[in-house]
């Protein structure tokens, strides 16, 4: 069993309409994680955030711009798309960051741009009140969940995956798993975490 403390956060990833089924983007089985993170957001972390891709019109990642992007148009900012889902427990969460608004530049990561240079200001806010912890929950395991927790493990967070809080677009995670393991992400179920 895992405690959680006040040294610890949770951050959401990407929960958002478009990546839920019927959206724009779906995650399969993505609404899933749901409840199993509103019962995370019921354990005494010290600190809980979220992730929001929040992407311009004619986004250089959309299939529509020129040249194509790799996805399909999602998450526009200020779209319904775009907002957490409204079954997400949010009465915690003390920090949005809102990623991707760059029109040139995706961002996987709740921490880094992908140009591996523009920083969120994810990490000074968790520094600043004294986090050492993260467990990553949410959307899509495979892309923003994982890029987010190898930032987090290189920026000196001890760093924990939720395994059954996340769901991924491969639906074989064999080789995330794989990759998140050889930098030392742990990888555990909620029930393994408990309070103090």
């Amino acid at each position: 069993m895992i405690h959680v403390t006040a040294h610890d956060a949770l951050l959401v990833i990407d929960l958002q309409n478009d990546f839920l089924p019927g959206g724009a983007l779906p995650v399969p089985e993505g609404d899933a994680v749901i409840p199993v993170i509103n019962h995370l957001t019921r354990l005494p972390f010290g600190q809980q955030a979220a992730s929001q891709d929040w992407h311009p019109h004619g986004h250089a990642s959309f299939a529509t711009a020129q040249p194509p992007g790799p996805w399909r148009q999602h998450c526009v900012a200020g779209t319904p798309g775009a907002e957490l889902a409204a079954s997400l427990d949010q009465t915690r969460i003390g920090l949005v960051i809102r990623k991707g608004r760059a029109q040139d530049v995706d961002s996987y990561s709740a921490f880094l741009d992908n140009d591996r240079t523009t920083r969120t200001g994810l990490e000074d806010w968790l520094r600043g009140l004294g986090i050492t912890r993260i467990f990553i929950a949410g959307l899509a395991l495979d892309y923003c969940v994982a890029f987010t927790a190898i930032d987090a493990k290189a920026l000196g967070f001890e760093t924990i995956v939720v395994e059954d809080a996340c769901r991924g677009i491969d639906p074989d995670p064999d080789a995330t798993w794989q990759a998140l393991a050889q930098h030392d992400i742990l990888r555990v179920r909620s029930a393994e975490l408990a309070g103090q």
